[in-house]
This record gives structure tokens, sequence and C-alpha cells, in this order.
């Protein structure tokens, strides 16, 4: 029963660094946070680690301790990806990641999934409005095959914003961050700015 209690303990330590680095150091990706985590906290079974549910019961409490300002903070990032979606409603956006779930933090990127034929559109589309951008690529899985997607980043308002580029038919597929993960979750415009609405 100890044993049991000291493996409870350590994990919930864990998921409190682990929020704590995703609210301070502006890390989005779970399973970094949490191997950053694990290892401040000295643990080295993995079956300890904390689910990503935990990690977001552990952010809510910190932010309610030490962030007043993120539920502002949080609305301006959605209102902001609510506009470049509405300049980018040729390609069937969706936003995906943490200004969705509402974990995101100070340093927050906006992240989008564009469902169209023609990349070189998108491209096109940015050039022609004056907007600078690099790109980059990501890796996706949809099941356990792998989806390499191109990925178009440029900066508005001091925010990142990444255009994920994807297929209309990719639109069908429960695609994941990691072959094991849950489905990416993502919403359409009008979905967000319901949830502008609720905030």
């Amino acid at each position: 029963m100890a044993r049991d209690t000291g493996r409870s303990s350590l994990r919930d330590n864990i998921a409190s660094i682990a929020a704590r680095l995703m609210a301070e150091d502006g890390i989005e990706d779970y399973a970094q946070a949490k191997r950053k985590a694990a290892r401040q906290a000295g643990a080295s079974d993995t079956r300890q680690m904390p689910t990503n549910d935990e990690i977001d019961v552990a952010l809510a409490a910190y932010r309610a301790l030490f962030q007043h300002d993120h539920a502002l903070q949080l609305r301006e990032l959605r209102e902001l990806a609510v506009a470049v979606m509405a300049e980018m409603a040729a390609f069937n956006p969706y936003l995906t990641g943490s200004v969705l779930r509402g974990s995101a933090g100070r340093y927050a990127d906006i992240q989008l999934q564009l469902y169209c034929e023609n990349t070189k559109s998108v491209e096109h589309h940015l050039l022609g409005r004056g907007i600078q951008f690099r790109s980059a690529e990501a890796r996706l899985y949809a099941g356990d095959l792998p989806v390499v997607a191109p990925v178009l980043i440029f900066n508005r308002e001091g925010y990142d914003v990444y255009l994920t580029l994807l297929s209309p038919r990719d639109l069908r597929l429960p695609l994941k961050i990691t072959p094991a993960g849950k489905p990416i979750e993502r919403a359409k415009h009008d979905a967000v700015v319901r949830l502008l609405a609720e905030q």
C-alpha cells in the first residue's frame, strides 16, 4: 500500500512539474514536458508518468494560483486564430493544439490544419498578402501509418501561426501526433467563435 502511495505521489509531482514547464517555459508537447519533468523529479520508471489529462488538471491548478491573466491571454489567442481562419477560409481551416484545448501559455503557437488540393495555392495566398513565411514538415499518424505534411509558419502580432497543409481526404482520418496517441482535436471557424462566446 505504501509503495502505491509513493508511486502516486511521484506521479503527482511529475504532473505538477510538467504543468509548470508548460505554463512558464512554453513547452506545448506533453511528451516533452513529461520527460523533462521526470528527469527533474528523478524518476526512471516510465510507468509513473501522468496522463495528459492529469497534467491538464495540474496546469489548471497552477494557472489559478500563478497566472491570473491566463483567461485574457487565451481569449486574445482565440480571437487571433479566428481572424486568421477567416483569412484562410478558402482552404478549410481547423484550429488544433493548446489554443483550442484552452491550455495555451504565454509562448503558445496557433496551430491550424488546412485541407486543400493544392498546397502551393496556400503559399501564393500568403505571398499575395505580403506575408513572409518559413517552411517545415510535420509528421502525423493515421493509425500506424505516417502522414508527412508541409507546414508554413508566419508571425502575427507576436505569435507564430503554424499552417499544416493536408489533403481533403485526410479530413476523414483520425490523425494523431504519435501512433499510440489520441486523435487530434480540431474545430472549424464557427466552433471557435462559439468557444469565444462561452468564455
